[in-house]
């Protein structure tokens, strides 16, 4: 769904003005990818060194390594995810990496409470893990050999059901920590070491088909994200696109900006948890990460905006920026859209500081608890009004109107009970 936001004080001009710098900015833009998807690459190896020790020599303290590093490999990642919904390149990609929530029971097994195949998911508890063979649409697949092939052309999205998620971030996170039992109360996933076990030792049974599907799931995610980090590589397809319609390009910025902001992050991500009062509705609901990957989100939407960004190694990038083309043609409109960006972070900043000090976003969805309901919602609030600014940002570099992407929570919220 997309929304265009009312700014009656404003509107758009005929055609874009002739501002100094865009092909700078652009050249900046591209960059700050690179180097996001670098890193992102840089901590996704390291994870898949982390899993190869798990598997190598299982152990309490192997599994809590490979936890590390798998959080470790978001912070990176969720700020690229500013790059979405403008770039087409990015979008056709991006659910084979981050796509969000799965039905963790085709991957492996499951409580007993999360029931079986439904009308919407006849896969939903298909256990791939416990199955050398099994049927999808009718077919007999092979499953003896767990590799990436099978995970990204067999199983991720079959029968086109985006919760067959089979691939990724959240594959990944759900095998290393486990359902996430807990509901709103406090407490993440749980998975024992053992499930990693030799034979005698194995607990969940299949241990061995488990680790060839954590394996499996790893090496693709990294192979994944160096097929990104070249797109955005000098020469690459997304750096060489954008370098030549900078108009376009500063467009692209402003559509993921504004649409990460409001439906994605503000709308799908925060406010419908609220409504539904569901920790099934968290980002990352199985490691009980989801209030850092809302910050690093809100971090990714101003990098782009100030051209600016912190790698992992403590080393910025930066240049030329959208705020700079912004100001050139209205510096009020530039000081409240940086006002706003801050503001953001620092909501949901505060939900960070929250959750390390004990209280986890799921119990933040509790419907009784109205401290981090207030958290959650000033958090949206934050982000829909910022949105407000990047239409306003829009409206005087004379571009096209931008259809944001929306949400029912925020746009249509009876809808989401029907």
């Amino acid at each position: 769904m997309k929304i265009k936001l009312a700014i009656s004080a404003l509107a758009c001009a005929a055609a874009a003005p002739a501002f100094a710098g865009k092909p700078e900015v652009v050249s900046t833009y591209v960059a700050i990818a690179h180097a996001g998807y670098e890193d992102s690459l840089i901590k996704a190896r390291e994870l898949q060194a982390a899993v190869d020790a798990l598997l190598a020599e299982p152990s309490a303290q192997a599994l809590e390594a490979a936890r590390h590093a798998w959080l470790a490999a978001r912070v990176p990642y969720q700020q690229t995810e500013a790059y979405r919904f403008g770039n087409a390149i990015v979008d056709d990609w991006e659910g084979k990496v981050n796509a969000w929530p799965l039905d963790e029971g085709l991957i492996d097994y499951v409580d007993p409470s999360y029931g079986g195949a439904s009308d919407e998911n006849e896969y939903a508890a298909l256990n791939v893990v416990a199955s050398p063979s099994f049927l999808l649409s009718g077919n007999e697949v092979d499953a003896s050999q767990i590799t990436p092939e099978l995970l990204a052309e067999t199983l991720h999205e079959a029968d086109a059901i985006e919760a067959n998620v089979a691939t990724g971030y959240h594959a990944i996170e759900f095998l290393l920590w486990g359902q996430d039992l807990n509901g709103t109360d406090p407490g993440a996933g749980n998975r024992p070491w053992t499930d990693y076990a030799a034979a005698d030792a194995c607990t969940g049974g299949n241990c061995d088909r488990r680790g060839a599907y954590l394996k499996a799931a790893t090496d693709l995610l990294v192979s994944d994200l160096e097929w990104m980090t070249a797109q955005w590589a000098e020469g690459g397809e997304a750096a060489t696109s954008l370098a030549a319609d900078p108009d376009a390009a500063i467009t692209a910025m402003l559509t993921g900006m504004g649409s990460l902001s409001y439906g994605e992050l503000a709308g799908e991500r925060m406010k419908l948890g609220v409504m539904l009062n569901d920790p099934e509705e968290e980002h990352d609901c199985f490691s009980d990460n989801t209030h850092n990957s809302h910050y690093y989100d809100g971090i990714g939407i101003r990098n782009v905006y100030l051209g600016e960004y912190t790698r992992a190694d403590g080393s910025v990038v930066s240049g030329e920026s959208l705020s700079s083309l912004v100001s050139a043609a209205d510096p009020a409109v530039d000081q409240a859209l940086r006002a706003g960006l801050d503001n953001s972070v620092a909501k949901l900043g505060r939900i960070k500081i929250a959750a390390e000090a004990g209280t986890s976003y799921d119990q933040m969805l509790g419907g009784e608890n109205q401290t981090g309901e207030a958290l959650v919602m000033a958090a949206v609030d934050a982000l829909v009004a910022q949105t407000q600014d990047i239409q306003r940002a829009v409206n005087v570099l004379g571009l096209q109107e931008i259809g944001f992407e929306g949400s029912d929570s925020l746009d249509n919220p009876d809808a989401v009970f029907q």
